[in-house]
C-alpha cells in the first residue's frame, strides 16, 4: 500500500525557515518522481519542487527558486523540502506527491501525481 506522510509544517515568521519531510512507503524513491505541491486559500494547487531520485535531478517553481531545496534520503525512503527566507505568500497546505510518468518538469508544471499525501499546513505570519 502506497503512503506519503508529510510532517514538519507549522507557524513561522517571515524570513524564517522550515523543513518538511515526506516519508514514503509502498515503493522506493527511485521508482517514482517525488514532488511538493502547495495550495493557498482561494488559489489553485501549484507545483513547488520535484525530484528524480534515480537521476539526482530537481525542478523548482519560479516563486521558490533560490529559497527552497528538495532532497532525498534513499536509506530512509524520505524526501525533504528545506524552505528558507519564507514569506507570507508561501502560506498554504503543502502536499507530497508521487508521479510515475513523464518528467519532473511536467509533474511540477502540470501538478500531476499518481499519489498524494494528506498535506501539512505551513503558515508564514508575524
Amino acid at each position: 500500500q502506497v503512503q506519503l506522510v508529510e510532517s514538519g509544517g507549522g507557524l513561522v515568521q517571515p524570513g524564517g525557515s522550515l523543513t518538511l519531510s515526506c516519508a514514503v512507503s509502498g515503493f522506493r524513491l527511485h521508482n517514482y518522481y517525488i514532488g511538493w505541491f502547495r495550495q493557498a486559500p482561494g488559489k489553485e494547487r501549484e507545483g513547488v519542487s520535484c525530484f528524480d531520485a534515480s537521476e539526482g535531478t530537481t525542478f523548482y517553481g519560479d516563486s521558490v527558486k533560490g529559497r527552497f531545496t528538495i532532497s532525498g534520503d534513499t536509506a530512509k525512503n524520505t524526501v525533504y523540502l528545506q524552505m528558507n527566507n519564507l514569506t507570507p505568500e508561501d502560506t498554504g497546505v503543502y502536499y507530497c506527491a508521487a508521479e510515475g510518468q513523464g518528467t519532473i518538469r511536467a509533474m511540477c508544471s502540470w501538478v500531476r501525481s499518481d499519489y498524494l499525501g494528506q498535506g501539512t499546513q505551513v503558515t508564514v505570519s508575524s
